[in-house]
């Protein structure tokens, strides 16, 4: 399918509340709007996700992202600040706890992720606004390097797709920011240590 056509059905797929994939930075996720609860369980039933499980919000770009939830504009934002855009899945305090319904069991706390876009998926999110996004796998399966690597049941689910080819394969690098000290959940396309080393940099400036 020509891809500005699948970008067309993508956008009106999530505004009609149904889940969409999309290629990011890393792997191809599954998509649903998130400013309401029903999409969100919407996506979590066919990727067959309990909803005590967090996913991540996804914004077009930090502005964005600080519209979604104004409280990471002070201090909060800090690591937003230093590692976004990028391949990160940051981990944030949540004070007001927005989104409950991506947040799994603590709602004090929310993923988010601003990603290096392909230029189709950040068209569908500038103009669809923040997302729900989590890989399009089956739990714990493999990352979806390309749509052929999504489980049929996924692809069936979903209201559009768009499809770049391969895609680097490697998720997020995961980091919580929430305690005393952050620390990695998940090594992913950035080592770690380099992020940590990036925010200690940004607020020691």
């Amino acid at each position: 399918m020509d891809v500005d056509r699948a970008v067309e059905q993508a956008i009106a797929g999530l505004r009609a509340g149904r889940p969409v994939l999309l290629p990011t930075d890393t792997v191809y996720g599954l998509c649903a709007a998130a400013d309401r609860e029903a999409p969100a369980r919407a996506l979590y039933a066919l990727k067959g996700r309990t909803s005590t499980q967090p996913s991540a919000l996804l914004a077009p770009s930090l502005e964005a992202l600080f519209e979604a939830i104004p409280e990471l504009r002070g201090e909060l934002g800090d690591p937003a600040r230093a590692l976004l855009p990028g391949p990160y899945t940051l981990v944030l305090p949540n004070p007001t706890r927005r989104y409950r319904w991506l947040n799994g069991t603590r709602t004090d706390a929310i993923g988010v992720r601003v990603p290096e876009l392909p230029e189709p998926t950040r068209r569908v999110v500038e103009t669809a606004g923040c997302l729900i996004a989590t890989s399009a796998n089956d739990p714990g399966g493999p990352n979806p390097a390309a749509l052929d690597d999504v489980p049929a049941r996924i692809r069936e689910g979903c209201a559009a797709e768009v499809d770049l080819g391969p895609l680097p394969g490697t998720p997020s690098t995961v980091i919580d920011f929430t305690g005393a000290g952050p620390y990695v959940i998940r090594e992913g396309a950035v080592p770690g240590a380099d992020a940590l080393e990036r925010v200690r940099s940004f607020r020691g400036k």
